[in-house]
């Protein structure tokens, strides 16, 4: 059943539930009222009794002749009930005269009866009645609860069609929209209706769908070129120098070789673990965040260095300063910034950490030749290298920078890079500070 609901259309389901909600209470509206039929006729019944009884015990008690008319037949019958008007048997047990004389109404072989106690001229007592036929009676309650249900039904399917014409209606600007994206040409948008309501709001998240869709695969176009393209290079240096050592068995030769083809695998090897990580942050695998202890994090960092990098140190204000990231991404970014400081500095690297009430920043400083104003917002660009007279050449990848900015953002900080007091450069990372995390 709900696989064939969920098969018709929006304009199909609209109107099924429409029709439905609109017979349900229409025939719940006709039970009610078919069940109030019976009462209602009666009340009519009793309301004309007490109208004709009133003159009738009015007559009697002034002594006159009775001068009812049809419908209602009026009698005078004594406190037993038996007839005085010259009548034949009003046909009442002892009990439906007990109830008439106490003012309550009796129902007897398709008539109703209403009496009422009153006093002659010379003082004797006489019931006089009011009685009616209620002929069809049955009949009027079966045929109009009938009628009630048949209205009911013509009033639900009266309401499905114009429920039916109203969706329809309502669905036409939708249809000229999807024709409209049938046929969109690549980085066209939808035109706005003049309208500010619902269907204004779909063509505006839809365009803004199609501008984020764009961005993306620009992006991933951009992307794969620029990883192809770094690709290209190590994995032709190994296969040239491969050739090499395959041309001049020298083992001295081989052997030089095969270092320079492992150093080119590390550097590929390197490259590949960079395209992996910045592919997985763009599919947004965003790991839990945890509380990371920062100053413990950079100084196991400066100790994962390698042997003959220049010297560097950890200076810290407070003696744990707590960061809301993960163990992982905090040990990516502080190594890629070590390596590239360690790339361009001269001397020294100074790592320093900061924290807040809000948030916790790491700081590091190197003495190298420093990245000019020009070049600061694009080193973090993917595949993005500064092409000068440094010193030395930089030998990697141009992903490091990328994923660090990528890394951090992505937790809700910022990376900025500016220039050291010793003249070389500084980067700035700023996370997010864990609520009662920092002590001094």
């Amino acid at each position: 059943m709900i696989p064939w609901w969920r098969g018709r259309s929006l304009q199909a389901r609209i109107t099924v539930l429409a029709a439905t909600i609109t017979l349900g209470c229409l025939l719940g509206l006709a039970a009610l009222a078919a069940s109030s039929l019976s009462p209602l006729l009666i009340d009519s019944v009793d309301r004309e009794l007490v109208s004709a009884l009133g003159p009738a015990g009015a007559d009697v008690s002034a002594g006159r002749p009775l001068s009812g008319a049809a419908p209602v037949t009026l009698r005078v019958l004594d406190i037993a009930g038996a007839p005085l008007d010259g009548g034949a048997p009003a046909g009442l047990g002892p009990v439906d005269v007990s109830a008439l004389k106490a003012g309550q109404p009796v129902q007897r072989d398709g008539a109703r009866y209403l009496g009422t106690v009153v006093s002659t001229p010379d003082g004797s007592q006489r019931l006089v009645v009011a009685g009616a036929g209620l002929v069809g009676f049955s009949a009027a309650v079966h045929y109009g609860g009938v009628w009630l249900v048949v209205v009911a039904s013509i009033g639900a399917l009266v309401a499905g069609f114009a429920t039916w014409l109203v969706v329809r209606l309502a669905l036409r600007p939708v249809a000229r929209m999807r024709g409209s994206v049938r046929s969109l040409p690549p980085g066209a948008r939808l035109a706005l209706p003049d309208s500010h309501d619902e269907l204004r709001a779909l063509a505006e998240e839809f365009n803004a769908l199609l501008e984020r869709q764009e961005q993306a695969s620009e992006r991933l176009r951009r992307f794969t070129g620029d990883a192809a393209h770094e690709l290209r290079s190590p994995v032709a240096s190994i296969r040239v120098q491969a050739e090499v050592a395959v041309a001049n068995p020298d083992p001295e030769l081989a052997q030089e070789t095969l270092s320079d083809i492992l150093t080119e695998a590390e550097r590929l090897s390197a490259l590949l673990d960079g395209l992996l990580s910045l592919a997985r942050s763009d599919a947004g695998e965003v790991p839990q965040a945890e509380p990371v202890e920062l100053v413990s994090e950079v100084r196991a960092a400066v100790a994962r260095l390698p042997a003959g990098v220049p010297e560097a140190r950890v200076s810290s204000a407070v003696a744990q300063a707590w960061a809301s990231a993960g163990h992982a991404e905090v040990e990516l970014v502080l190594d890629n910034l070590l390596r590239n400081a360690c790339r361009y500095a001269r001397g020294q690297i100074v790592v320093s950490v900061l924290a807040s009430r809000s948030s916790v920043r790491v700081v590091v400083d190197d003495d190298g030749p420093g990245i000019a104003p020009e070049h600061r917002e694009k080193v973090f660009d993917r595949f993005y290298r500064i092409a000068d007279d440094r010193a030395r050449s930089s030998g990697g990848t141009g992903l490091g920078l990328a994923m660090v900015a990528e890394t951090v953002r992505r937790r809700g900080g910022r990376v900025q890079v500016a220039e050291s007091p010793d003249g070389g450069a500084r980067f700035v990372v700023v996370w997010r500070a864990v609520p009662g995390g920092a002590s001094g």
